[in-house]
């Protein structure tokens, strides 16, 4: 009975201490603060968010006309940052003026991608593949933690069957490791595996305070997605592009968009799956920002062919660093169902 408890106490620290160190190394180098309105549109819904903010803040201005039925003409080709410059370049590259693939376009656009990039690398944001293999590693080790006891209990029937047993029961003598099993699992997977890491929190209810108010169109959607648009024809056509991206999340593989010109295979499409999944199709907040604004739209905008939801069971991508989807030069190795969304 002493070597099954060693060999239930070995098994069960190095699984949690392993757990804990595979938390703690990708947390990214030091988070300051967040350094343009991007980056909190992107924490705060990702992708699709700050394709609505860039698109918004260009029609506001007189750059952009958002017609009806979501058709959208450049009056006047003028960028003031490389998202700004990534909805000129994908619109032109386009046979014709579609709202939601434009949308689309901008959303896998290396200047979008790349500032989850930079997000990540500072540990405000979580890479997804990683989120989902930590997630993997709770549930296996909450899952053990309960298995214990079950075999505790057998053992302790064994244990109380010879007369010679020892006075303490088995099970009693597991279940210190069973509670430090389950509350490290329980700690781990609810602090480590959100889209938005604490550090991203922290920094996006910073840039909220200081910029939260008066800060404009650009300011308003990324902090609180196309809802807090006061143009109410730009909000329905912003969210009905949003939904035309695609029938139903949770779909196969996504296809580029007509307006990614720089992804000759599926790079920009595999991006998207990259950065947007997690998020929850058809409203609320998906992107797991907690910042009150979806990131993943009102009513299910998708990141390639399919709807709302980019959420990839299994992206990769090999690039020079550990989430880079976002340069035009990266590739992804592996896709499958994406959909992300409106910010509203």
């Amino acid at each position: 009975m002493t070597f099954l408890l060693l060999a239930f106490y070995a098994a069960g620290v190095t699984a949690c201490a392993g757990l804990v160190v595979a938390c703690r190394r990708g947390r990214g180098g030091p988070p300051g603060p967040l350094q343009d309105v991007y980056e909190a549109a992107f924490l705060g819904g990702g992708p699709g968010r700050v394709a609505d903010t860039a698109l918004a803040a260009m029609h506001v201005d007189g750059r952009l006309a958002i017609g009806g039925p979501g058709v959208v003409a450049v009056d006047r080709a003028v960028a003031h940052d490389p998202v700004e410059r990534a909805v000129l370049d994908t619109h032109a590259g386009a046979p014709h003026g579609a709202l939601h693939t434009l949308r689309l376009g901008v959303m896998t656009h290396p200047a979008v991608q790349e500032i989850g990039d930079g997000l990540a690398a500072r540990g405000l944001v979580v890479v997804p593949a990683r989120r989902r293999t930590l997630r993997r590693r709770c549930l296996s080790l909450a899952l053990a933690a309960f298995l214990m006891l079950p075999v505790s209990v057998v053992v302790t029937v064994v244990q109380f069957s010879d007369p010679e047993g020892a006075m303490v029961p088995f099970v009693v003598l597991v279940l210190p490791l069973f509670f430090g099993c389950f509350v490290t699992a329980l700690v781990c997977g609810t602090t480590y595996t959100r889209q938005v890491s604490a550090a991203g929190l922290v920094a996006l209810a910073a840039y909220r305070r200081a910029h939260g108010h008066g800060g404009g169109t650009a300011h308003a959607v990324a902090l609180g997605g196309i809802r807090a648009l006061s143009d109410h024809d730009l909000w329905e056509r912003l969210r009905n592009a949003a939904r035309l991206q695609g029938p139903a999340a949770g779909s196969s593989r996504p296809s580029p968009s007509p307006y990614a010109r720089h992804s000759s295979d599926t790079t920009a499409a595999a991006a998207v799956v990259l950065w947007c999944a997690g998020a929850a199709p058809g409203g609320g907040d998906g992107w797991d920002s907690g910042s009150g604004g979806s990131g993943c739209g009102s009513g299910g905008s998708s990141c390639g062919s399919s709807s709302s939801s980019c959420g990839s069971s299994s992206s990769s991508c090999g690039s020079s660093s550990s989430s880079s989807c976002g340069s035009s030069s990266s590739s992804c190795g592996s896709s499958s169902s994406s959909s992300c969304g409106s910010s509203g």
